[in-house]
């Protein structure tokens, strides 16, 4: 089927919002919250996330304090649903140390203010397993910066579609789209959602096309 000569990524968003609704991500009860899903959804199914972030709060762990008191396989082992769960240990602690490092263990949620988020996206990065994909969910989730997050929701969409050239990295990703998508932190917080439900009910490795609300726009949808 043939993509329309006018499809954008406004007119993905607007098909997207009218057929899923408002999104109203990230499920959490506290930026830090976000944070920590941030770093356990790597390479996982958000179902484990919810395990694992249940099993933290359970044992009164789901704090910055908490967490850098613990010791490691203790930690490992309560977030052991999440997968990878000594690798994601690490990184956890790691992440913890830096916000403690800031000063903002008590109030995660102040890690933000009064700083420029590209500066802060670097820094970010520069803690052991925080990589693009997780500076920028936890800079638009917990810290509500107008930044756009790129998965593989995100690509795989945007090939299908015709928008988004093959093998195109993160920065080109964010910068295509930003070219198109204004810096809204409500409508960018909507899109990486919309994408998300698309890419798990529909296009999928193996597309489920005939009831996706973007059939009509895409050169690779099912005959």
């Amino acid at each position: 089927m043939a993509a329309s000569s006018v499809t954008r990524w406004p007119l993905v968003y607007a098909r997207l919002h009218a057929h899923f609704g408002a999104q109203d991500w990230w499920p959490a009860q506290s930026p830090f919250e976000v944070m920590v899903g941030a770093i356990l959804t790597q390479n996982t199914a958000w179902r484990n996330v919810e395990r694992a972030i249940a099993a933290l709060r359970a044992a009164d762990a789901l704090a910055v304090r908490a967490i850098l008191g613990m010791d490691e396989a203790e930690l490992a082992q309560l977030i052991r649903p999440a997968g990878y769960f000594r690798v994601k240990a690490k990184r956890l602690r790691a992440l913890c140390a830096f916000l403690a490092a800031r000063g903002v263990a008590e109030d995660p949620g102040q890690l933000g203010r009064g700083q420029d988020p590209a500066a802060l996206r670097r820094d970010l990065l520069a803690v052991h397993g925080v990589g693009e994909e997780t500076a920028d969910a936890i800079l638009l989730y917990a810290l509500d910066a107008a930044v756009l997050v790129v998965d593989a929701y995100t690509r795989r969409i945007g090939e299908r579609l015709g928008l988004l050239p093959e093998k195109a990295s993160y920065g080109e990703i964010q910068s295509a789209i930003a070219a198109e998508i204004p810096a809204d932190l409500a409508v960018l917080n909507e899109l990486h959602a919309l994408l998300v439900q698309l890419g798990k009910e529909h296009c999928r490795p193996h597309p489920r096309c005939e009831p996706c609300p973007l059939r009509s726009l895409c050169p690779h949808a099912c005959a």
